[in-house]
């Protein structure tokens, strides 16, 4: 099965996270790339529930804290709300995707993941005044 390696970076290039997924197919949309990746964290957060979120979107009732996000730690996430809010993210620029280096446009992009694919997050934060 072909490897993904799913990078978080800042626009500057640090390396945030690093994230090995084993996918099936060898051919996603950007859609549905961002959906896995998404219920992919919810879930490992539902099962721990330690109180720290670590995801690509911020959770609805969460602060943001210094590597993550907090919650109560009996709360669970909505993994189709968390989707939602991801994707809507992506298409108001909230961060942007780059498949093998190429930067995708359109949640509908059909992007190659064959082995030693890798996909960077990149999250970008708003201007302090501006």
């Amino acid at each position: 099965m072909p490897t993904l390696t799913i990078l978080d970076e800042t626009a500057s290039g640090s390396i945030i996270s690093r994230l090995e997924l084993e996918i099936s197919q060898e051919t996603l949309t950007v859609r549905e790339m961002i959906t896995r990746r998404v219920l992919g964290e919810v879930a490992a957060y539902n099962e721990r529930q330690n109180g720290v979120f670590q995801g690509l979107v911020q959770p609805t009732e969460s602060e943001r804290a210094l590597n993550g996000y907090k919650l109560r730690p009996t709360k669970r996430i909505d993994g189709e709300q968390q989707v939602y809010r991801a994707l809507e993210a992506f298409q108001q620029n909230g961060f942007f995707v780059l498949v093998n280096d190429r930067q995708a446009e359109s949640l509908d992009d059909a992007v190659w993941l064959g082995d030693g694919a890798t996909v960077s997050f990149v999250k970008l934060t708003p201007l302090v005044g501006g």
